[in-house]
């Protein structure tokens, strides 16, 4: 794809191919963009695309914040990817800006072919209220929940919901746990509070508008190929066996953790879950990462999540989207916003915008539908980190 910035060399590194760990007491907040730039940044990119992208209002958050989708291609092929539902995980925001830019401009053949082939419709920041202030989680009094959803009076509150959300002193939702796979689901008491492993229950206009977006372009296209999740994980996460054993890992990919037998309890009342489908997609994003930038490279560091059979989160996004027939994969970039200092924030912004950009172009050759889903499995696991954060 057209529009890749050169690599960003890593750090000099701490032991042979070990490469730097490195949490910043005191990091560079330079380079992130704030909510408020990032509308006046999607506009600008729509003006200057002449029409190729298209820049939308989707939602509002509690605290009056915009949520933003921004379209461009006008092929069948629909690739929705979304970014910092967790507020403090922003590289994706960063990525999905300056994919959009290139796709923007770039009137070149190849771009216009991918554009042809595929739309992408970005999300580039779901939890703007959450990243004001550097957490996880967004701002939702549990008393504001109950006057949104008065059919939750006297009802239980949502396991997960915080009432100091992240140590600030302000309450909150993890929103990666606030989706359903009825994706026409109202909230009912009798669900609440639930638990890990069932579904959640859309309380969060985040969620809602996540979920909206969703089935709008399932509306308008009769399917969405593939829903993409960016996150962070943990800044150390090295990869286990093999010939990249104990290298620092840039990106770990997943499929849905729906539980054992790979999703085989879900299949009777979604079966639409095609769990090969989503390890297709996720592989072609780990090709094509190592391709553009050879195996000795850092960003080349890519691995699976952590996923064991008893992982199950069906509340998650992208556990949802699976079970309506989308192909989903996460990313887990390395390090959270504030672990990272100006040239290692560059790096991993890069080896994100490349993994994506990667998805889109197999999708538009085709390529994502030719490769095998258990060669997922060979790519590199990775030691497991207690930051680990999806």
């Amino acid at each position: 794809m057209t529009g890749l910035a050169a690599p960003v060399q890593a750090d000099p590194p701490e032991g042979p191919d070990q490469g730097q760990c490195r949490i910043f007491d005191d990091p560079q907040w330079e380079g992130w963009t704030s909510h408020a730039e990032l509308g006046k940044t999607l506009r600008d990119i729509e003006a200057t695309s002449n029409g190729r992208v298209g820049v939308k209002q989707v939602g509002t958050t509690k605290q009056g914040r915009e949520l933003w989708a921004a379209r461009v291609g006008t092929g069948k092929r629909v690739l929705m990817v979304q970014s910092a539902i967790h507020g403090n995980e922003r590289t994706g925001t960063e990525a999905l800006l300056g994919i959009l830019r290139d796709l923007g401009t770039s009137r070149d053949a190849a771009t216009e072919q991918l554009l042809s082939q595929v739309t992408l419709v970005a999300m580039p920041m779901v939890n703007p209220d959450g990243g004001e202030l550097n957490r996880r989680m967004n701002v939702y009094g549990w008393d504001q929940v109950v006057a949104d959803h008065p059919q939750l009076a006297g009802a239980p509150t949502a396991w997960y919901h915080s009432p100091d959300g992240d140590g600030i002193d302000l309450p909150g939702f993890d929103l990666n746990r606030d989706f359903n796979p009825d994706l026409n689901y109202v909230p009912r008491p009798e669900d609440l509070p639930g638990k890990q492993t069932d579904a959640g229950f859309f309380l969060s206009p985040e969620s809602q508008a996540i979920r909206d977006t969703y089935l709008s372009l399932r509306d308008e296209f009769g399917a969405v190929d593939a829903v993409v999740d960016l996150h962070h994980m943990g800044p150390c996460g090295r990869t286990t066996g093999g010939p990249q054993d104990g290298k620092l890992i840039s990106v770990s990919l997943d499929y849905p953790p729906l539980g054992v037998n790979d999703g085989a309890a879900y299949k009777e009342k979604f079966p639409l879950l095609d769990q090969d489908k989503s390890r297709r997609y996720a592989l072609s994003v780990a090709r094509g990462i190592q391709a553009a930038y050879g195996s000795q490279s850092p960003l080349a560091g890519v691995g699976r999540y952590l996923h064991p059979d008893e992982r199950e989160y069906a509340g998650q996004g992208r556990s949802a989207f699976a079970l309506n027939g989308s192909a989903t994969v996460l990313f887990e970039v390395r390090g959270q916003q504030d672990d990272l200092g100006q040239k290692q924030h560059g790096m991993l912004i890069q080896s994100v915008r490349t993994g994506v950009e990667s998805l889109i172009a197999a999708m538009a050759s085709g390529e994502v539908d030719r490769v095998s889903g258990n060669d997922f499995f060979a790519l590199p696991d990775y030691g497991w980190d207690t930051r680990v954060t999806d």
